[in-house]
């Protein structure tokens, strides 16, 4: 391409007026496009969801510690977090499912969420005095916020998900302390925490009962309502 045919001349009566204009080329346009276009996202890790048979007898630090060896050898730069999914016993459905929604998959929580709304229509309305709201992370009685601290909800949550079950002070302060570069608390500081809970509770505040000598127990109540019982647990590896 002659000089020509890329600049268009000004005419003008001022000699000094006269320059040269630029038009566009395809070069100088494909360039203004590279450069709006955003880089495309690349992958930066996964998520592996386990369901496991209850009725196995299943060691789960062993299975974790297996897989974190497999992962070593395979990718020796690659980080890991495990959590652990619990579910009340009497649970229905696919174990791989009830973990999903345990951890809160996002298609998982989307296809329980739909499922709650079709049957909305056709279930009676319970009014619970208390609601225990473990999405949300809040607790109502008589509609209104407990205001619990979060190692208040933790507490009570790690004793819902183990309804029915005493659950001793030193497995608590596990469950609720796994930053081990924290100071491990005194097991007297889960009885501090209890009552304050407790006091939040008010009339209800038997549903966290003293087995003594042993720890704690969730009791369900008539009055006690558990939205998204399935919600992840504190607990970690």
């Amino acid at each position: 391409m002659s000089l020509t045919q890329s600049t268009t001349v000004i005419p003008h009566h001022r000699p000094d007026q006269h320059r040269l204009r630029p038009t566009a080329t395809a070069a100088t346009a494909t360039g203004y496009t590279a450069a709006a276009r955003q880089p495309a996202p690349t992958a930066r890790g996964f998520a592996l969801y386990v369901g496991l048979d209850p009725h196995d007898d299943h060691e789960l630090a062993e299975l974790v510690n297996a897989l974190r060896e497999v992962l070593a050898e395979r990718s020796p730069g690659a980080e890991s977090y495990a959590s652990v999914a619990l579910a009340p016993a009497e649970a229905s459905g696919r174990p791989i499912d009830l973990v999903r929604l345990a951890l809160q998959e996002p298609k998982a929580v989307a296809e329980a969420r739909a499922a709650r709304n079709r049957g909305a229509d056709n279930s009676p309305r319970v009014s619970a005095r208390v609601v225990i709201d473990t999405s949300r992370k809040r607790v109502l009685v008589h509609d209104d916020n407990a205001d619990l601290t979060y190692k208040e909800f933790e507490l009570l949550q790690a004793l819902v998900l183990r309804e029915g079950r005493t659950v001793t002070r030193d497995e608590l302060i596990d469950v609720l302390w796994t930053d081990r570069s924290e100071e491990q608390p005194h097991e007297r500081t889960i009885d501090v925490h209890v009552r304050r809970l407790r006091k939040k509770l008010g009339e209800y505040a038997d549903i966290v009962r003293t087995v003594r000598g042993s720890g704690y127990r969730f009791d369900r109540h008539a009055d006690v309502r558990v939205v998204h019982p399935l919600a992840p647990s504190p607990d970690r590896f």
